[in-house]
């Protein structure tokens, strides 16, 4: 139902509140933020009260307001789920930004405009409320806060992410881009925003935060041991799809993804070939000085391991962004892990080197050891390159579509199709 006012088209900003059973705090709720667009927002705006099947008046309470305020609609779901209530309300909107915000407006609506500001100049694709912010002012228990620093701590170890705050309720997102991130998240409760906020990192996109004073709901019923249970099932799923490819992250930072600030280095085999060697120099001296330096102290090949482990994760963080141009933080815990084999194949090589030296010459000299620890690590070098460019860094070679299941949606319409480069 359409309340009296402006039409549906000449929304610029459309504010989802996901309600269940709110009939008590429904009114006053949206009162307030229709208030507060009113009197400070400059553009057309919207708000979309997503009932999840509710059992009480929630929804009587939603039409009533729909019918007194410009601009109020309603969208009743049959089924429960806070995610699904903001996916089909968001896929269904003509809105310029869409936004959402929890029914007990926890957030200081003041924060609201600092949130859709960067998406309306399209600084930025998503906008985010962050409570774990310098700058932010957060009155809740020690038992919340301690959850939710966990909660975010978990996802930057196990997903990478580099955004702060997963679960305040108050972000904001492009059309365009929920266009395309929106058929491809999977969970229905409150591990929506997280996985949304992951996809939207791997693609490329730039997400903005906004510090927040937040007041904590006393009245709160979200479940707290149900809700972390979920949410962690939803990080290993979540972390098998990026393991395995089941997400299309490739072709989301092609169509999504913001350019480099420095144009990528060509992939041509002899352009890498040279970056590579000209890291693998400065490596190879920086590992001379290393063994130099610890081999008095700790002996061969104790000083050969040290020296080789701590140039190789160099080795591998220069290539990465130098040699193969990959920029970003995703992926980069399993390249490293990757160069982690490939440095325990190199110290192999270097240590069978230095082995056979010791007995084909027991009384050898220094520079003798020196010049066999040269020899080895050209060959590991080489090698190293060889690996990296077909397995660590592999280079998209061939195109192949993406199949159906791979997308899945809410609405009736052919499903997408994806062209990924692999």
């Amino acid at each position: 139902m359409v309340g009296p006012g402006a039409p549906k088209a000449a929304a610029v900003l459309d504010v989802v509140i996901p309600v269940y059973n709110e009939e008590a705090d429904l009114g006053p709720c949206v009162r307030r933020l229709h208030q507060h667009l009113r009197e400070s927002f400059p553009y057309p705006f919207r708000i979309t009260v997503a009932d999840n099947a509710s059992t009480d008046a929630t929804p009587q309470v939603a039409e009533a307001l729909a019918a007194e305020l410009a601009g109020v609609e309603v969208l009743r779901l049959a089924e429960k789920g806070r995610g699904r209530a903001l996916k089909r309300a968001w896929s269904a909107s003509d809105a310029s930004v869409l936004a959402y915000m929890d029914v007990d407006l926890s957030t200081d609506l003041n924060a609201l405009l600092p949130l859709v500001a960067p998406l309306l100049s399209g600084h930025s694709e998503v906008s985010i409320g962050t409570r774990l912010a310098r700058g932010s002012r957060v009155v809740r228990g020690p038992k919340r806060e301690f959850i939710s620093r966990s909660y975010n701590r978990i996802l930057r170890t196990a997903l990478s992410a580099n955004f702060s705050d997963a679960q305040c309720g108050f972000k904001a997102i492009r059309r365009d881009v929920a266009e395309q991130l929106l058929p491809l998240v999977e969970d229905t409760g409150w591990f929506f925003d997280t996985e949304l906020l992951v996809l939207a990192q791997r693609s490329g996109l730039r997400i903005h935060e906004v510090p927040v004073d937040w007041i904590d709901d006393p009245d709160s019923r979200v479940d707290i041991v149900a809700t972390a249970v979920a949410d962690l099932r939803g990080i290993a799923r979540l972390g098998r799809a990026l393991v395995t490819g089941k997400v299309p992250v490739a072709v989301l930072r092609s169509r999504l993804g913001r350019a480099p600030l420095v144009e990528g280095v060509p992939a041509g085999m002899l352009p890498q070939l040279l970056r590579f060697g000209a890291i693998g120099v400065l490596s190879t001296v920086a590992f001379l000085v290393l063994y130099a330096l610890l081999r008095p102290q700790l002996g061969a090949q104790a000083a050969n391991f040290v020296a080789l482990l701590t140039t190789a994760i160099a080795n591998t963080a220069l290539n990465r962004r130098l040699t193969f141009a990959v920029r970003g933080g995703g992926g980069a815990v399993r390249h490293h892990l990757q160069g982690l084999l490939l440095f325990a194949l190199g110290l192999a090589l270097n240590s069978a080197a230095l082995l056979a030296l010791g007995r084909a010459a027991p009384a050898h000299s220094h520079v003798t050891e020196l010049g066999v620890l040269i020899l080895a690590n050209a060959v590991t070098t080489l090698l190293r390159f060889v690996l990296m460019r077909v397995w660590v860094f592999r280079q998209p070679s061939t195109e192949t579509v993406v199949t159906d299941k791979m997308v899945k949606s809410d609405t009736p319409e052919s499903p997408v199709r994806y062209r990924q480069m692999w």
